[in-house]
């Protein structure tokens, strides 16, 4: 009975760790395609009832490197708990690489517009599986990447592989969470994004910065909005967010911003990264869910 008690406990352990792993369907989204870019995966979580709405989740790390974690598979576990089916997207960054070699002033790497035709790619599969509404969220530099998507939606960045979507690539609602928006005002702008996003020989460019700014770009079609950040944030100034509120605003997009004193960068869904303030953040965005009339 002892050997047996602890091979049951060994085996229960053993299913809580391989379950999530099971559960999750990995998509390699450029297959088929022209595009060369195998390493960009969408990562399936599903609900255990019919989806409410399918969400794809775009992780931080300022077009440099990727969260997979707080911001990625975290908050797709949490939306499935709440009844969405996520998928985490991991697309095409300047690399970790990039960061300390800046090889990209010789070598194109990767840099805009490989980063939103990852994510138009992602809206294009998820939109042909699933039926229900679709939307968008994203962290820090995956937030720029969130609102680019609820903007340039009928800009189709996919043709230059030679698609054509029949679907709608206009996400039905996206959130910003600590997003980065600006990519021209040097006041607040977050350098090492931009960076990221445009490469060392496009940074200077005054009109593609002004392209790629969001909040210069905002529109009234665009769909409802959720912006969420922090005063104390150290690593993208929080008048990014206050920029991106006044924009939405001015053309009268309907959205939600919440504030905080203090929570700084980077939570996402970590309860080991939470404030006072920045704990409950997660359930005011799903009441905003809620409160759509999907």
């Amino acid at each position: 009975m002892i050997i047996y008690s602890g091979m049951k406990r060994y085996i229960l352990i053993l299913a809580a760790v391989l379950l999530p792993i099971i559960a999750e369907a990995q998509i390699k989204i450029w297959d088929g395609t022209s595009c060369a870019a195998k390493q960009v995966t969408l990562t399936e979580y599903l609900p255990e009832g019919k989806p409410i709405a399918a969400i794809i989740v775009c992780p931080g790390g300022s077009y440099h490197w990727l969260d997979q974690k707080s911001e990625g598979a975290m908050v797709a576990e949490a939306l499935a708990k709440e009844g969405y089916v996520a998928y985490v997207l991991r697309y095409r960054v300047a690399g970790k690489l990039e960061f300390v070699s800046k090889y990209r002033s010789v070598l194109r790497g990767h840099r805009h517009p490989d980063m939103i035709c990852d994510l138009q790619r992602a809206i294009q599969i998820v939109r042909t599986r699933y039926s229900c509404p679709l939307g968008v969220i994203g962290f820090s530099a995956g937030g720029h990447l969130a609102m680019m998507s609820a903007e340039f939606f009928d800009t189709n960045y996919l043709e230059k592989y030679k698609l054509k979507p029949a679907v709608s690539l206009r996400p039905d609602f996206a959130a910003a969470i600590y997003p980065v928006v600006t990519m021209s005002d040097d006041r607040y702008v977050h350098k090492r994004s931009r960076l990221g996003l445009l490469g060392e020989r496009y940074t200077g460019k005054k009109d593609l910065r002004e392209s790629l700014s969001v909040e210069l770009n905002a529109r009234a079609d665009m769909p409802p909005v959720f912006i969420l950040n922090c005063q104390d944030d150290e690593v993208v100034d929080y008048h990014n967010s206050v920029l991106l509120d006044s924009a939405l605003s001015s053309k009268h997009v309907p959205h939600h911003y919440i504030q905080y004193a203090e929570g700084g960068h980077g939570f996402g869904v970590n309860p080991e990264k939470y404030t006072e303030e920045t704990q409950n953040w997660f359930q005011e965005f799903i009441s905003w869910l809620h409160n759509m009339s999907f």
